[in-house]
């Protein structure tokens, strides 16, 4: 088994760390560890395992990877599996029978690769997790994602400012409330979903012990927040049953961790009697077109943008440097423990988009162009 060498480097966002240390990785090309990274790339195939096709992020997560792989010079077997558990399984299965030398996947549950994964194992195939954490194995090599609770403290912090609890510079406004919010989680069996919970309701805590803010429903529970499999249409059920429990109060705001389910969220809204021009301030994420044409049209009041094109490069750099004998590049390796090691990761960079930035931050910075939002 092949070790390659994991330095702290560089985040993407430019922030230096100096510190090096060294961690084991195995390598899926006996080439490439032995010739330096003289290898015959076109000869290797990766494969790449994606949940869905029901979300365009993760569309866009799979064409990004599988290009730059390509470019590259890599074959690239990818596949999504329809947010089905036994379907995703099955698809590593295959890419490990048909000889792919490394794995990229982004989990529907991240607790039930573990026997495929030693599968992997046994025949030397690095795995990279991408974007969501593989729980409850010792076979998965590194991680790469976005520093996941700062994700959800920018959510609620974009809740806060929507509100008029802080002005744009993050800065108390002396607002007292008290302001009618609900809250909504991301699908129990995604690790992210409980750091987006974590880093939101840390945010949002102070407020509610203040009564600033206030729920209506009184569920402040991640448990009683979470959309399994974050589906927009349980989002849009839990709303409606939301506004049931106490139709007299006035939603104000509400926290959602997802613009699929903002979408399904505002559709309750709008069928339980809010104007589309009167909606309470709602959060998203991942910069979907329909929600950033949503907030053109201020519906939903922000989302939270996760430039994925360099997730996909940061994965495949991760497998190309293990397949060719190289340092593996990781900022951090403390935060994401997966019950059996703390994995190697690289954290990226997250930014809050609402109504006043999304030209600069999505047309500017080539995400989309006007064309794509009209």
């Amino acid at each position: 088994m092949k070790k390659s060498k994991v330095f702290l480097g560089i985040a993407a966002a430019g922030l230096a760390l100096s510190l090096a240390a060294c961690s084991g990785g195995r390598g899926g090309s006996d080439e490439g560890a032995d010739a330096g990274g003289d290898i015959d790339k076109s000869a290797i195939t990766v494969g790449v395992a994606m949940p869905t096709q029901q979300s365009e992020r993760w569309i866009a997560d799979g064409d990004n990877v599988k290009s730059a792989l390509e470019d590259l010079g890599y074959k690239v077997d990818l596949q999504f599996a329809n947010d089905e558990i036994a379907t995703q399984v099955s698809q590593i299965e295959n890419m490990i029978a048909k000889g792919a030398k490394a794995l990229i996947v982004a989990s529907i549950d991240g607790t039930t690769l573990t026997d495929v994964l030693q599968s992997a194992a046994d025949q030397d195939i690095p795995v990279i997790a991408y974007d969501r954490l593989i729980l409850g194995t010792e076979n998965v090599d590194y991680y790469t994602t976005f520093d996941n609770y700062k994700v959800g403290v920018q959510q609620a912090t974009s809740l806060l400012t929507g509100l008029g609890i802080l002005d744009a510079d993050g800065k108390e406004t002396g607002a007292a409330g008290p302001f009618n919010v609900e809250l909504f989680a991301g699908s129990p069996d995604d690790n992210n979903a409980t750091f987006f919970w974590n880093g939101a309701m840390d945010t949002l805590q102070p407020y509610l012990d203040s009564k600033v803010l206030n729920v209506p429903s009184g569920q402040l529970d991640f448990e009683q927040a979470a959309i399994l499999r974050w589906l927009p249409e349980t989002a849009q059920e839990r709303m409606e049953n939301l506004l049931t429990i106490d139709g007299s109060a006035k939603i104000d705001g509400v926290l959602s961790p997802y613009d699929g389910l903002s979408i399904g969220i505002i559709s309750a809204l709008t069928s339980g009697g809010y104007s589309a021009d009167a909606l309470p301030v709602i959060t998203g994420q991942d910069a979907e077109v329909g929600s950033v044409k949503s907030i053109i049209a201020g519906e939903q009041y922000s989302t939270i943008y996760k430039d994925t094109r360099e997730l996909g490069k940061q994965a495949v750099s991760m497998v190309d440097a293990i397949l060719t004998g190289e340092e593996v590049e990781v900022n951090d390796e403390e935060t994401y423990d997966n019950e059996v090691k703390v994995v190697p990761s690289f954290l990226l960079e997250s930014q809050i988009v609402t109504v006043d930035n999304y030209k600069e931050i999505l047309i500017d910075g080539g995400y989309y162009t006007e064309d794509d939002l009209k």
